[in-house]
């Protein structure tokens, strides 16, 4: 089976960056001149599939306007002669099929994932959380593609932690059956270090077969009283093949203030139109301040 259909979860409160999430989702919050979000819909779209549910939840209709058309706005862009700014506003409303649904109150990623159980419906799908940006040459959600259409199973994108951060990631337990690719046999959430099967955490990327819906209906509140999505990949592990995939790429954590800042800098420093000006400012302050 193709995966047609992906799943951005966009509900959480951002309470790591309030007070500047009290009244805006984190998701909003900029990377230059886009939103995290956008990164995170460009790399769906980019991968091929074109048909996107991201969860939302009170206070974030600011994203639901962002990938709308705005008609005051290319009006205005349009009367200035502002053609490039035009096309780019069209660019961001037309670029896929965007559904929209609420979860009702925080109940953790698993509950978030269960609310899309009727837009999924029987077959697998893609999820990505709404605030890890990969940078690769390759998407992070294709090159997870290539390998489900090899498998036809559950992928989940995994990276090596330092061990002492372990207990803020979904740690695998498997073994490489070949280069960048994990048999798992088990999932423990945000473990102590010395509990940890591995140093290989659970990124925010997977593709997940729709089996994952009967488990997550009967999965209890876990890790910070949450219905934690680890806990019902651990139920899928023992049913069925769940792959880990250490991706190629560069992942920031966007959703915590120095990943953030991280991100921001890094990506300026890419950009054609920023990155020589902005790396010899940086170049400058960091001589003044040695």
């Amino acid at each position: 089976m193709k995966v047609k259909k992906a799943v951005i979860p966009a509900a959480g409160l951002g309470t790591r960056f309030l007070p500047a999430t009290k009244a805006q989702p984190k998701e909003m919050l900029p990377l230059i001149d886009r939103p995290i979000i956008q990164y995170i819909v460009e790399e769906v779209v980019e991968s091929g599939i074109e048909d996107i549910l991201i969860i939302t939840g009170r206070g974030k209709r600011a994203i639901e306007d962002h990938f709308d058309c705005s008609l005051e706005l290319e009006y205005f862009l349009r009367e200035k002669g502002k053609e490039e700014w035009l096309r780019e506003v069209r660019k961001i409303a037309q670029m896929a099929n965007i559904h929209y649904v609420r979860q009702c109150e925080p109940r953790g990623l698993g509950h978030a994932v269960l609310c899309a159980q009727s837009f999924v419906g029987d077959e697998p799908f893609a999820v990505l959380l709404g605030d890890d940006i990969v940078m690769a040459e390759k998407p992070c959600l294709a090159q997870m593609l290539e390998l489900f259409e090899e498998v036809q199973a559950t992928v989940v994108a995994v990276e090596r932690v330092p061990l002492k951060e372990v207990f803020r990631y979904g740690i695998i337990s498997g073994e490489e059956i070949r280069t960048r690719v994990f048999a798992v046999h088990d999932l423990v959430e945000k473990p102590k270090p010395e509990d940890a099967p591995s140093r290989w955490g659970v990124t925010g990327r997977y593709i997940i077969t729709p089996r994952v819906f009967s488990a997550l209906a009967t999965t209890r509140p876990g890790a910070g009283g949450e219905i934690q999505l680890t806990d019902a990949l651990k139920v899928l592990a023992k049913e069925e093949k769940v792959f880990g995939y250490a991706f190629y790429g560069k992942r920031y954590d966007a959703g915590d203030k120095l990943g953030y800042l991280k991100a921001t800098v890094e990506l300026a420093m890419e950009r054609e139109d920023l990155g020589p000006a902005f790396i010899e400012y940086l170049q400058t302050l960091l001589s003044e301040r040695i």
